[in-house]
């Protein structure tokens, strides 16, 4: 393993009473980036998460993260890693402030508590009960529960589920300073505008395959992003892909103005959704893992 790499994945693959979930992927996650990996419910991201944090045997290929195979690391391995699940659970009777001191405990060198509940924004929240919080405060506790381990390595799964516009906005901001700070991340999201806001790469899974890679506002290649002209011609509606609008467009108008004339510049949405196609739509194993 490279020190420019905190995840190298090569040929994974995880395969369950004979259906294979994942397929042979390769990617990298290098030291200080945000990664997303994305893809439709089934495609196996989920999976090939558990295999990184060390929670699920792969069946073949091969992982290294920070330097350690997932299924063998121990303690020490452990605690340089932070885990955000999509639903944690937390409903005890311990306050903020509590919870975060008791998990602190756990590390070597924990970031300051009371920085982290100011980091999350919970100080007004600090001495509550987890139980008697909002969906989205426990969700922060989550996040909370997640850094306060100064981890060299954060994983996100579907972290802002349930905010509200204005606390994603906050999360992004803290997700940022996290980057800045140098901590490597890698992030799900099923909100595209979401990777595209934190990511400086991702990667696609899509039916246990990873469809593309690269940097976010680069998935899927040059050839994604030509525009598309679409009109409406003798009652049918048309459309082409071409580098030049205008010169189509021009040629287009000289016979009379187009009915409903629009040119379509391809999200990260439209790609996405053009890469997953057919095998997103294609029915998983009942019971297999995401």
């Amino acid at each position: 393993m490279t020190t420019e790499n905190v995840v190298e994945v090569r040929g994974l693959t995880k395969a369950y009473r004979g259906f294979e979930a994942v397929r042979g992927i390769d990617f990298d996650i290098r030291r200080g980036e945000t990664f997303a990996l994305l893809g439709p419910n089934g495609a196996g991201k989920s999976t090939t998460i558990e295999i990184l944090e060390g929670y699920r045997d792969r069946t073949g290929g091969e992982v290294r993260v920070l330097g350690a195979d997932p299924r063998h690391g121990g303690l020490a391995w452990k605690a340089r890693l932070g885990i955000v699940l999509q639903s944690s659970g937390e409903t005890g009777t311990a306050t903020v402030r509590e919870q975060l001191r008791h998990f602190a405990g756990y590390y070597p060198n924990p970031r300051d508590v009371e920085e982290v509940i100011a980091a999350v924004g919970l100080e007004e929240k600090a001495g509550t009960r987890i139980s008697k919080l909002s969906g989205g405060q426990k969700r922060r506790v989550d996040v909370a529960l997640g850094i306060v381990g100064r981890p060299e390595l954060l994983f996100l799964d579907e972290p802002t589920t349930g905010f509200d516009p204005e606390a994603r906005r906050q999360f992004w901001a803290l997700i940022r300073s996290l980057r800045d700070e140098g901590t490597s991340i890698l992030l799900t999201t099923h909100y595209l505008d979401e990777a595209q806001q934190l990511s400086d790469r991702g990667g696609i899974i899509a039916g246990g395959e990873l469809v593309a890679i690269g940097a976010i506002d680069e998935l899927g290649g040059a050839d994604a992003r030509i525009p598309i002209v679409r009109w409406l011609q003798d009652g049918v509606l048309r459309q082409e892909r071409t580098t030049e609008p205008g010169a189509l467009i021009a040629r287009l108008a000289a016979g009379g103005e187009p009915e409903r004339l629009e040119v379509i510049r391809p999200s990260l949405e439209d790609i996405y959704l053009e890469l997953v196609g057919e095998t997103a739509a294609a029915p998983a194993l009942e019971g297999s893992p995401a």
